[in-house]
């Protein structure tokens, strides 16, 4: 932990690299990627199951203000820009180039805040992407992964009063759809924003959103409020199983919490897995991810966290900026994609990763 150098000198590396990426955005290349020897803060000798010897980091692309909501989607990386108010595509070989813009905030005044575009994604059992609209202040589907494809909005209300700015998104295997709602999304990102309307920062639950037709009005009077006494509920997943949802929350307190799932979908017996709030490194918890053994997968202070599934922390991959979320890749799903403040990176490690579609 104590040897940073080499953290700083990729830090350096990725802000020399990002206006190489913007303006070749969309080039051809088979050239290696930028990469380092991965640091990291051994917890548990455990570790050594998950993180290979000598694995690298990365840099897949840079050059943006604060990147979000990765999803592998066939052969290729969506994720959210949000200050950019975008969703761009990165593609091995091809680099990137915008799928959707604007994201989130569609209004023509100033929107007077630093966060205006889309935040977290996932893929639902047909294949489509669903959006934590963020700014928006909804979660959307977009119904294919076409260019101007038509979009459907999943939620954008609890009783009668707007949401706040959906953060993260996560699918049950029967079709319902659970997010968080902090306010990080509204120009103030405070609980005293004059657009905020819930008093509640929730975790919700859509019943059986791959229902809704497409095109069709959100299913107002069904959404359920689960979770209402976290300051910042953020990043969210299931457990292999699904007897388990993650959740944690970014602040004041920076923690991890379990619930139980009942058999209708509700939660019970709420557990804190972990306080990080003392650790004075970068970071905060966010976006989640799991293995396919049931470990967990965070953003956290000073990188990727990797707890056991009983909450145990094994490691801290450290990466030199702000981590926001995750995603696995690949045909084996043993890539991890991790947006850390403007930039995405890559490492490979050796416990394959959940899928996001449990019944295709």
């Amino acid at each position: 932990m104590k040897n940073t150098k080499p953290l700083q000198l990729l830090a350096l590396m990725a802000m020399a690299l990002s206006c190489v990426f913007v303006a070749a955005a969309t080039a051809q290349s088979d050239a290696p990627l930028p990469s380092t020897p991965l640091k990291i803060d051994r917890l548990s000798p455990s570790i050594a199951r998950i993180v290979p010897a000598g694995a690298q980091l990365e840099l897949v692309a840079s050059g943006y203000s604060w990147t979000e909501g990765t999803v592998w989607v066939k052969d290729r990386l969506y994720f959210a820009d949000i200050p950019g108010n975008s969703i761009h595509i990165w593609t091995p070989g091809k680099g990137v180039s915008t799928f959707l813009k604007p994201s989130g905030y569609l209004g023509s005044a100033h929107f007077g805040g630093t966060e205006s575009g889309s935040n977290g994604m996932t893929l639902d059992a047909a294949g489509r992407l669903t959006v934590a609209g963020h700014a928006q202040r909804d979660v959307y589907r977009i119904e294919s992964l076409d260019s101007g494809a038509p979009i459907t909005i999943l939620a954008d209300s609890y009783q009668g009063k707007r949401l706040n700015s959906p953060n993260d998104v996560v699918y049950k295997s029967n079709g319902s759809l659970y997010f968080t709602d902090p306010p990080y999304g509204l120009p103030t990102q405070s609980d005293t924003d004059p657009g905020k309307q819930l008093q509640v920062n929730g975790v919700y639950c859509i019943p059986h959103a791959l229902e809704q037709t497409p095109g069709s009005q959100p299913a107002r009077a069904k959404l359920q409020l689960l979770v209402s006494n976290l300051t910042r509920p953020n990043g969210i997943a299931f457990s292999p199983d699904e007897k388990y949802l993650y959740v944690d929350n970014s602040g004041p307190k920076k923690i991890w919490m379990r619930y139980r799932v009942l058999p209708d979908g509700k939660l019970t017996d709420a557990k804190l897995l972990y306080d990080a709030t003392a650790d004075p490194r970068p970071g905060a918890p966010d976006g989640m991810k799991v293995d396919s053994e049931g470990n967990l997968y965070s953003a956290g202070p000073g990188g990727v966290w990797i707890f056991s599934p009983q909450g145990k922390p094994l490691a801290t991959l450290l990466i030199p900026e702000r981590v926001a979320n995750l995603a696995w890749a690949g045909p084996d799903r043993k890539t991890l994609y991790i947006a850390a403040t403007g930039n995405i990176y890559r490492v490979h490690l050796k416990i394959p990763g959940e899928p996001l579609i449990l019944h295709p």
